[in-house]
């Protein structure tokens, strides 16, 4: 937890709920639920309290700003590799010879890899920390992407994309929870799921170019994948070098204990209801970028008689709605407060989807998917933020690993 408390002249390591360190004459750390990035301080015997800075900020300690940068990066490769499935199923599709139904693997393959890394993730934080986490992930996904650019038998696609999930698994549960333990947590959340969705959006259009403009196999856009994760592997490892299993063992487990806290997040009902939202959340959000952002590509092509570039174009309509959403709301969403926020931008989402599929005519449809994105982009990040609220610091990574696994779910169906 990036979190530091100084009473008096005594500094305080952490303020845990559930192990905090105090005798009866110390101040005694409690959460200020109205603002998440303050802890109020209490000592006995006496009737007032002083309200500190709890949290670490992105720019300080100044190494905190290099971390935030890898992070950034890590998450624009995360949008890249999610946002490309979809424009590439018709050329995968092609290419193989194959059904809707078979084609559908490479969405479910990846949500097995997500379920190990919530299984596990937890557990490597103990023993290998965040370095290990910022090394593991995006090695992971080069093994992936450097098999699927050799061009070998769907089967074998299928199979290694799952290796791929592993690492976005890593990095969706590591990066999300390290930034939930930052103040200013909506903005900066806000700006990282818009990286990811900066991501999306370019990779529709780059992977589409390659393949309808320099006529290359549709294979070849995970050489670019493959090199741009290996910069993810020397960033993240040079940002979060010091930051060992030890290191994370000493600050997240109460007298340095290392125990797994998975099986302790799945006792929490903040756990299960935030991965049920999320289940019907990103199957919604990713299934349109499958669906609307992916198999939209199809759906535009053969439905609405579009062009195979400018269908390709409504999956890039989609994720730069999600970026531009995920931004700009992240501001708007700490002011109105995040249980008012969600309702309502579901709400227009499903005004969005509904004009999308009950108009037909194909700018009318392209637009309705951007406002889509647009609203329903913030939406993660929001459930993010409530699980880093309700749960204590050493349950975190389990919690949001859990969830987006289950969410994965939600794509994969």
């Amino acid at each position: 937890m990036a979190s530091t408390t100084t009473v008096i002249d005594m500094p305080m390591e952490r303020a845990s709920s559930q192990h905090p360190n105090t005798s009866s004459n110390d101040p005694i750390p409690l959460r200020d639920i109205t603002n998440p990035n303050q802890v109020h301080l209490e000592s006995y015997g006496q009737g007032t309290g002083t309200v500190v800075d709890a949290f670490e900020r992105w720019d300080s300690p100044r190494i905190n700003t290099y971390r935030l940068a890898a992070i950034f990066f890590a998450f624009l490769n995360f949008g890249m590799n999610d946002g490309s499935y979809g424009a590439l199923v018709p050329y995968i599709e092609a290419d193989y010879d194959l059904s809707y139904t078979v084609t559908s693997l490479v969405f479910l393959s990846p949500f097995a890899g997500y379920a190990v890394a919530a299984l596990f993730s937890d557990r490597l934080h103990l023993f290998f920390g965040r370095r290990g986490i910022a090394i593991l992930a995006p090695s992971s996904k080069v093994v992936a992407y450097v098999v699927i650019a050799t061009h070998p038998p769907y089967p074998a696609v299928v199979a290694i994309l799952a290796l791929a999930g592993l690492g976005n698994g890593l990095v969706d549960a590591a990066w999300n929870a390290w930034i939930g333990s930052l103040a200013q947590t909506n903005q900066l959340l806000g700006l990282l799921h818009g990286l990811y969705g900066l991501g999306a959006t370019i990779a529709p259009l780059i992977s589409t170019s390659m393949i309808t403009k320099a006529h290359l196999g549709w294979w070849t856009f995970f050489y670019l994948m493959a090199a741009l994760c290996a910069v993810e592997i020397a960033t993240g490892a040079a940002a979060f070098w010091s930051e060992t299993g030890t290191k994370y063992t000493d600050v997240n487990r109460a007298d340095g204990e290392e125990k797994g806290m998975t099986r302790e997040a799945l006792k929490q009902k903040v756990t299960w209801i935030c991965a049920g939202f999320l289940l019907c959340y990103v199957g919604l959000e990713v299934h349109p970028a499958v669906s609307l952002g992916g198999w939209i590509v199809n759906f535009m092509i053969r439905v609405r008689h579009g062009e195979p570039f400018s269908s390709g174009m409504t999956a890039t309509g989609f994720w730069l709605g999600i970026t531009v959403g995920r931004v700009i709301l992240g501001f708007v969403t700490p002011k109105i407060g995040e249980r008012l926020a969600v309702s309502a931008y579901l709400l227009v989402a499903v005004g969005c989807e509904l004009v999308f599929w009950l108009v037909p005519q194909f700018i009318v449809s392209a637009v309705a998917v951007s406002l889509l994105g647009f609203f329903i982009g913030p939406i993660f990040p929001s459930t993010v933020i409530a699980v880093t609220k309700l749960l204590p610091s050493e349950m975190h990574v389990a919690a949001i690993g859990f969830s987006a696994a289950i969410g994965g779910g939600g794509a994969a169906l």
